[in-house]
């Protein structure tokens, strides 16, 4: 039976990776895919890895109703065996759904790639819906790890290396220039604390270290 996956994680767990992984897999098998992302890394209409892998995609635009793109690409006399939708954290609920049509009406898998909650630790809609409308949900194994060696856990926003908990829920930065907006995966204790790998090495004391008694 076809079926609507998630693939979740933090940022650096490979979710992009396995993206592009999946559809050389069934590509060398010759199926073909529909690919659908929003603001990647690479730009428009691209779906890329942070180890250097890219490929063309769909890029999805505000309001476009991905169930209506498929029928009318099949109408057509092409070919979508599968759907890939990388970034899927990016997309609106009603596209989520619309992705659980593909998957209910047309019998292809669909499979969902995204982060699923933001800089704030607040569930992103697109990942929210997916959460609630996937047949699986599963969380990669690949561990991101905060700059303590912990498992991260939480995605960070920083400016200049500072965390920031307000803002827009989406922009997209760069997580190798800390100088501008960047972004930076922590594991809880140091997310809740604010301490980034840059602040953490800042001062001589850290908060991490327990307070010394004098007699």
């Amino acid at each position: 039976m076809p079926e609507l996956v998630f693939f979740s994680g933090t940022m650096d767990c490979g979710k992009s990776t396995l993206a592009l992984q999946i559809e050389h897999n069934r590509s060398a098998r010759g199926l073909q895919g529909m690919i659908f992302t929003r603001d990647d890394r690479a730009g428009e209409g691209k779906l890329s890895s942070r180890l250097g892998l890219v490929t063309d995609a769909v890029e999805v635009e505000d309001g476009q109703d991905l169930y209506a793109y498929l029928v009318d690409h099949l109408s057509q006399g092409r070919r979508a065996d599968y759907v890939i939708a990388d970034e899927a954290q990016f997309l609106a609920p009603g596209q989520i759904d619309q992705l659980a049509r593909v998957v209910d009406d047309l019998g292809l898998d669909v499979y969902a790639f995204g982060i699923t909650t933001d800089f704030r630790s607040k569930l992103f809609p697109g990942s929210q819906r997916l959460v609630e409308l996937a047949d699986r949900v599963e969380v990669l194994q690949v561990e991101a790890l905060c700059w303590c060696g912990a498992r991260a856990t939480h995605n960070a926003r920083t400016i200049g290396g500072q965390m920031v908990v307000e803002g827009a829920q989406v922009v997209v930065g760069d997580v190798n220039q800390p100088d501008d907006i960047g972004y930076e995966v922590l594991c809880r204790r140091h997310h809740r604390r604010r301490m980034t790998a840059a602040t953490a090495h800042a001062g001589a004391l850290s908060p991490d270290v327990l307070p010394v008694e004098t007699a």
